[in-house]
């Protein structure tokens, strides 16, 4: 079968990542868990937030999906400036360019507050920043590899949290007295209140060199690739899950720990299968549209709700609806007109790139 030069399955994906989280700028999943509490359908509501800290909830795989998703397009668009004829020095350059935005909207995201400016690197952006540079760095190596980096990656993250033994963060996976919120101390002079770290790029850029890996699988001549990312997908998530199982190493998403990042590695893995195979080997691509407009302004869409929507956007509505008395249905008001505006674009042929 010839290689895609055009992943729709990945345009779905992304599109899909960028709905959720979409509708949870939007504020539609607090008034949802607070009206189903006590309702048989509460535990299913709960799956879209994150989990206290150990354990997994569907919401917890969001982001590593997304880094995921990166890694899959990297390979498609360096294949694509291969094909072109461009010089690894010149993919670097637009690579380096790329990470440079990436961690300056990243930044920007947080850095006005209230009280003033505010200094903070936990934005999904900035970790892609990192991932996305140690990704390319290796793309060109052989899969074995970079399934060694990966395993190396996960390896450094167990080391720095068990053996530092930093007075006060010596306590691995103990949420406030660990070596992540010690690193956070000396690059932000804060700990995050809600456990996240910012040296979760370390683990989580096993996502990114994982979404590049497949990118090249599915770019290859390689007859069974459908079969090949199940068989990867399931040995990954049996093997965090084992990991957790045997208390060797609990899953942990606020902290990327090494059996969160493998679980969360396997279901991107097998989300991929599953989308690949109904999409673009069985050409089910009817009703599509409605998440692909979305995803292919992806980086736009995030930004415009997580910076414009917070700060401005989302009260604006919700004043103009307030009569309804509803809070779901300012929430999908929003999301509506986010939506609307990405059409809008899409229609236009406006594409929004870093």
């Amino acid at each position: 079968m010839t290689p895609p030069q055009r992943l729709l399955s990945l345009d779905f994906m992304r599109g899909l990542i960028m709905v959720l989280l979409a509708l949870e700028a939007a504020g539609l999943y607090e008034p949802l868990l607070q009206a189903s509490e006590g309702n048989p359908i509460h535990a299913l509501v709960q799956q879209l937030s994150h989990h206290p800290w150990h354990g997994l909830r569907a919401w917890d795989l969001v982001q590593p999906a997304f880094m995921f998703m990166a890694g899959v397009a990297m390979a498609f668009s360096l294949d694509k400036q291969q094909r072109q004829g461009m010089t690894w020095s010149r993919s670097f350059k637009k690579t380096l360019r790329r990470c440079g935005w990436l961690f300056f909207w990243g930044v920007l995201d947080y850095a006005v507050r209230k009280t003033g400016l505010s200094f903070e690197l936990w934005d999904v952006l900035t970790q892609l920043s990192f991932t996305t540079l140690v990704a390319f760095l290796i793309y060109r190596w052989s899969a074995a590899a970079q399934v060694a980096v990966c395993v190396g990656l996960l390896l450094l993250t167990e080391a720095l949290y068990r053996f530092t033994h930093v007075p006060g963060f010596d306590q691995p996976f103990t949420d406030q007295h660990n070596f992540g919120n010690y690193v956070d101390l000396l690059l932000m002079n804060k700990i995050n209140r809600g456990g996240w770290v910012a040296i979760n790029c370390i683990p989580t850029s096993v996502h990114t060199i994982g979404g590049a890996l497949a990118g090249r699988l599915l770019l290859s001549h390689e007859p069974r690739k459908t079969r090949t990312l199940l068989l990867w997908g399931t040995a990954t998530l049996l093997l965090g899950y084992i990991l957790d199982w045997t208390n060797i190493t609990p899953i942990i998403k606020r902290i990327a720990t090494s059996s969160f990042t493998i679980v969360s590695l396997g279901y991107s893995l097998l989300i991929l299968a599953a989308c690949y195979w109904l999409i673009d080997v069985k050409d089910h691509r009817r009703h599509l549209q409605f998440f692909t407009i979305i995803g292919m302004n992806s980086i736009f869409i995030y930004l415009f709700f997580e910076i414009v929507g917070h700060r401005w956007f989302n009260g604006y509505v919700s004043a103009l609806t307030s009569w309804m008395g509803s809070a779901i249905i300012t929430s999908l008001i929003i999301f509506t007109c986010e939506w609307g505006l990405c059409y809008f674009l899409y229609r236009k042929k406006i594409f929004f790139r870093l």
